[in-house]
């Protein structure tokens, strides 16, 4: 079997895998494939999706970006970095990579529908930025209302007698739930963020064993002391002892 052959063995089996949802298995066939054949792009294209699948988001990207390095008049390298942006939720650079696989493949249904299932998830995530913080205020004055008929209610002498400090209470827990409900969604922006960040290395590389290494002053002094022989030694132990 020549390596054009076996490259495109393991690429079957890789699909196959894919296939019955064995990813894990998949991207092992593909990394020997693409060790064998680096430069084939349909191999990172296929490993991409694999990661995808498996949510190894940074990994995925990387196939991706290669797969439009090696072959950038080729629409399916956009189309699977759109993927994982709409995956990590980044609609907009998602739109610009499907548009630019569009412009390869003009007229693709996958890509049309792809573009515009993109375009209303943009929407509704943008209409969740404007409306979630003023749900957040609503919330805080339905809380405030009801620490104020509370107040009235379950306690002999009531705190909140006056008109003015009742609404001021009210503004001020709908400012909290304000406050907090935008927390939450830069909270959420910033988990999306680190979704294509690269992962943690919990095993960074030590020093290498040819990396000079400086010695402190009483290891160079020890190192400069001539060596004896066992005899001698033997010698300056027993003149020690006597």
């Amino acid at each position: 079997m020549d390596l054009g052959e076996e490259v495109q063995e393991l690429k079957e089996k890789g699909n196959e895998c894919v296939r019955n949802k064995k990813y894990a298995e998949s991207i092992f066939h593909y990394t020997h494939a693409i060790k064998l054949d680096p430069r084939n792009y349909s191999l990172y294209s296929n490993r991409s999706l694999a990661f995808l699948k498996m949510q190894q988001f940074y990994f995925a990207m990387e196939d991706a970006k290669e797969t439009i390095r090696l072959k950038p008049d080729w629409a399916k390298g956009y189309f699977r970095k759109a993927e994982v942006e709409f995956s990590t939720f980044h609609f907009s650079d998602a739109l610009i990579s499907y548009g630019l696989a569009l412009k390869l493949q003009p007229n693709d249904p996958s890509i049309l529908e792809a573009i515009v299932k993109t375009s209303q998830e943009r929407q509704k995530d943008r209409k969740a930025d404007d409306q979630i913080p003023w749900l957040g205020a609503g919330v805080g004055i339905i809380m405030g209302v009801i620490i104020v008929i509370a107040d009235h209610i379950l306690t002999h002498k009531p705190t909140l007698v006056h008109p003015i400090l009742m609404a001021l209470l009210t503004i001020a827990v709908a400012m909290i739930g304000y406050g907090i409900a935008r927390g939450f969604r830069y909270y959420v922006k910033c988990q999306r963020e680190s979704l294509l960040e690269p992962p943690v290395d919990l095993f960074p590389e030590e020093k290498k064993d040819d990396e000079p290494v400086e010695l402190s002053d009483n290891v160079k002094e020890e190192k400069t002391h001539r060596s004896y022989t066992k005899a001698q030694a033997r010698q300056r132990f027993k003149k020690g002892r006597s």
